[in-house]
């Protein structure tokens, strides 16, 4: 892992060491300039080596007989690192996805505590015991599924990967991090600080590739489970592939989330909760709240106060401690963001702030910056209102009735979070229930934690992570049904 100027190749990271440098060598912009600050080698070898890693470890001593609780142990060590590295950890975050110093090393620090929830779920995850009849008791346990890939988005390879790899690990999984090939530095990381933590060799391990390696993990013989983070589009098609195998698959995959207000909701709450909503890490959220749907009557008093909240948001080199966001990950992300701004204001759509590449100098001419962009006098068949865009840009719709609104807010192919703000009791209760989202925020939006299972509807993915359902997810049910009494004889008479 790099740590000066002269150490500037990563490799994957196969058995608790890193693999040789070879194949092709791909360059890591610094999203805040454009310019490469370190390269990654992609390698087709690394998906075999990996395999068989996690497969003989997975299967070999110490790990194979390891009780809960020991495994308990390993993770609560290894949360502890987390937290002690959240500064370096962080910051090689932020070189992949433009996120400020001061937010990825609190995201760091928040990660750990993923690892000590499943510690602590270790303690009360018993066998169930069940009576057969009289003579017969059946015992329910769960167990691993084997070799996990977990695959990883940029804008949170360590903190979302922790998602797929605390609950693998506490049910006793060999897990492999395929982080994208331009944000592989805080996974091998991880992988580094799960070594030094007691997990053995080859329990956790890390491919640097392309789709070509996610493919080929993903259908490789000895891998029981993916667990993807990315878009729908790659979902499917990667899906299908690891379905044909009868491998389980769970991903959350894209989202478009709607976020309400409706006129007896408390407008100045619902415009600060709907500024980090939608701009938190420049946007680059699954669950970016970039449809914010407003009751008529209260419509222009909100755009009035959102425009000067939105104002407020300062940009700024991930470094800076006065900055609230930076940069778009990559080039790539920058013209399809700044691609669907051009396309809406040429379809009639009114920018009421940013749509600007902003001048902070020229030492950051190079970098992808997109400003906290507004648009209004959009429809919802316009493409920036249906397809998600995954960076600061939101848009403002009316609505007149709560019907409205539902229908609005269920009218795109997404179903991932939403929100909405009402006082009013019994709406509450009604739009939480109509809403088709996997997680419905009311009174406040992003409001994520561990102990409640996050995953989407419709298209926003299959399965659920986080909290203890995400431990069933990992494991797989065995039924040993045991007969105490003397065997029956059907065929006696």
């Amino acid at each position: 892992m790099p740590t000066s100027s002269n150490q500037d190749i990563f490799t994957s990271y196969v058995g608790g060491a890193s693999v040789a440098p070879g194949g092709r060598e791909m360059p890591l912009h610094d999203p805040s300039t454009g310019a490469v600050w370190a390269r990654a080698c992609v390698s087709d070898d690394a998906v075999e080596q990996a395999v068989a890693s996690a497969d003989k470890a997975f299967r070999s001593e110490p790990w194979a007989s390891m009780t809960g609780y020991e495994r308990a142990v390993l993770l609560r060590r290894l949360g502890a690192l987390i937290v002690a590295n959240a500064d370096r950890l962080g910051r090689l975050e932020s070189l992949a996805n433009g996120k400020s110093h001061a937010a990825t090393a609190a995201e760091m620090k928040a990660t750990s505590t993923w690892y000590d929830y499943y510690a602590s779920a270790l303690d009360t995850h018993d066998d169930i015991f069940r009576t057969v009849s009289r003579s017969a008791e059946a015992r329910i346990v769960r167990e691993p599924l084997g070799v996990v890939v977990a695959i990883t988005p940029f804008n949170g390879a360590l903190s979302l990967g922790s998602w797929k790899l605390a609950p693998a690990l506490a049910m006793g999984n060999a897990v492999i991090l395929k982080p994208p090939a331009e944000a592989p530095g805080s996974s091998i990381a991880l992988a580094e600080l799960a070594i030094e933590a007691g997990f053995p060799a080859g329990i956790v391990n890390v491919v640097i590739g392309d789709a070509k390696a996610s493919e080929a993990l993903a259908t490789h013989p000895d891998v029981a489970m993916v667990s993807f983070t990315g878009s729908t589009a790659t979902a499917k098609v990667l899906g299908a592939k690891v379905a044909a195998g009868m491998k389980r698959f769970v991903c959350e995959a894209g989202g478009k989330s709607a976020h309400i207000v409706f006129a007896d909701g408390d407008i100045d709450g619902a415009v600060i909760a709907a500024t980090q909503g939608a701009f938190s890490g420049s946007g680059q959220t699954c669950v970016a709240g970039s449809r914010i749907l407003v009751q008529a009557e209260i419509y222009d008093t909100f755009v009035e106060r959102y425009k000067a909240s939105v104002a407020r948001i300062r940009l700024g080199h991930p470094s800076s401690a006065k900055a609230h966001i930076g940069p778009v990950a990559n080039k790539r992300q920058y013209d399809r963001i700044n691609g669907f701004v051009a396309e809406a204001v040429e379809a009639g759509a009114k920018l009421i702030s940013g749509g600007q590449k902003p001048d902070l100098g020229a030492e950051f001419a190079g970098g992808y910056w997109v400003e906290p962009t507004v648009v209004t006098g959009v429809s919802s068949d316009m493409r920036i209102c249906r397809e998600e865009i995954f960076g600061p840009v939101v848009t403002i719709q009316a609505f007149k009735t709560e019907e409205e609104a539902i229908t609005m807010a269920n009218g795109v192919e997404y179903g991932l979070a939403a929100g909405f703000w009402s006082r009013d009791v019994g709406r509450v209760r009604r739009v939480s229930r109509q809403l088709q989202a996997g997680t419905v925020w009311v009174n406040t939006y992003r409001a994520i934690n561990l102990r409640v299972p996050f995953g989407g509807y419709k298209q926003s993915g299959i399965g659920r992570e986080n909290g203890v359902e995400a431990m069933d997810e990992f494991s797989q049910i065995k039924a040993i049904v045991v007969e105490y009494g003397q065997a029956a004889d059907p065929f006696a008479n």
